[in-house]
């Protein structure tokens, strides 16, 4: 996927340069067979690879957060991708077509170079961000030295449009909207217990058949002595070897209270996810919810329960296995 990734960046790069240089089409008679070819397909080489991209990025940024947390960014990621497919792709200017160029490349990088790492992060992210910047200044400087004449227009159709797409992006992240791709969170559910066995985690919950939408006890009955345990997979590359938090929080008059915060080291590497667990024996009743974050504090997923106090009585457990 990166080497495609890769390609796809390299055909738009060419594509929009040539752009930038042949705005307009020439007559198409008389040329050879594939400049006629290119001449009259090169919008749809762009609409294809772009949103071939976009399709990605979105699919990589909605998968590695909680949608609450970025749902304006993912609405901004989601609003260019339609707009890429079913707007007047062809009358945008070059300028925009640009953004759309930047904005790809920097989510290829912001992906890829915490996989180089194995961590997230800010200095990481900060490094992405300046490699992200490397092809498009190395593209301003071809320019400058080919075709002098041209650079104010490149200036204006070229690096504005990144600058702006930079701009979005470190503000995106010091808002903490911005999901921290490469991580997710495909499952996570709350529990009575939980085990490590040989065949995997063994986890017990009472969850009605009919509330088959919940992950475990999210309607937590709480006799005398029981934990509260929250069970989570983190999906990683495996070049991966960072931590996580698991923050508790407890709804109280004045908002959400933080209650603890326990770091948990992560492995990348499994094709379901690295398998981790918090749990609590002190807590009180009422609304809580538990969030797994980076280390400099992006959410990557999130679960809400309940804690009803029961009085003690004898019961049965589901148990499934993890």
């Amino acid at each position: 996927m990166i080497a495609q990734q890769t390609l796809y960046l390299a055909i738009v790069t060419a594509v929009l340069t040539q752009m930038f240089f042949v705005p307009d089409a020439p007559a198409l008679e008389g040329l050879p067979a594939v400049k006629r070819w290119y001449y009259r397909y090169r919008i749809a080489i762009l609409s294809f690879c772009l949103g071939t991209l976009l399709n990605m990025y979105t699919l990589f940024f909605f998968k590695s957060s909680s949608l609450l947390v970025s749902f304006s960014f993912l609405l901004v990621m989601v609003a260019l991708l339609l707009l890429n497919e079913f707007g007047p792709f062809q009358r945008l200017g070059l300028s925009f077509k640009f953004a759309l160029l930047s904005l790809c490349g920097l989510s290829f990088c912001a992906t890829v170079v915490p996989m180089i790492f194995g961590q997230v992060g800010t200095a990481v992210f900060l490094a992405s961000m300046a490699v992200g910047c490397v092809p498009m200044l190395a593209l301003a400087a071809w320019l400058r030295r080919r075709a002098p004449e041209r650079f104010a227009a490149a200036r204006h159709q070229m690096l504005v449009p990144f600058g702006l797409m930079l701009v979005v992006f470190l503000g995106a992240y010091l808002l903490r909207v911005i999901p921290p791709v490469p991580l997710s969170i495909p499952f996570i559910g709350v529990y009575h217990s939980v085990e490590r066995t040989q065949d995997g985690y063994r986890v017990s919950h009472e969850r009605p058949i009919w509330a088959f939408w919940r992950n475990g006890d999210q309607q937590f009955r709480a006799q005398p002595g029981d934990r509260v345990y929250v069970f989570f997979r983190v999906f990683s590359p495996a070049s991966f070897a960072d931590e996580v938090s698991v923050r508790w929080f407890h709804r109280q008059d004045r908002g959400w209270a933080l209650q603890d915060t326990i770091p948990i080291k992560i492995v990348g590497g499994r094709a379901e996810g690295f398998r981790g667990y918090g749990f609590k024996s002190k807590y009180q009743p009422g609304a809580w919810k538990v969030q797994i974050e980076t280390t400099d504090g992006r959410e990557i997923g999130r679960v809400y329960f309940d804690v009803e106090p029961v009085p003690a009585s004898p019961r049965s457990f589901t148990v499934d296995i993890h």
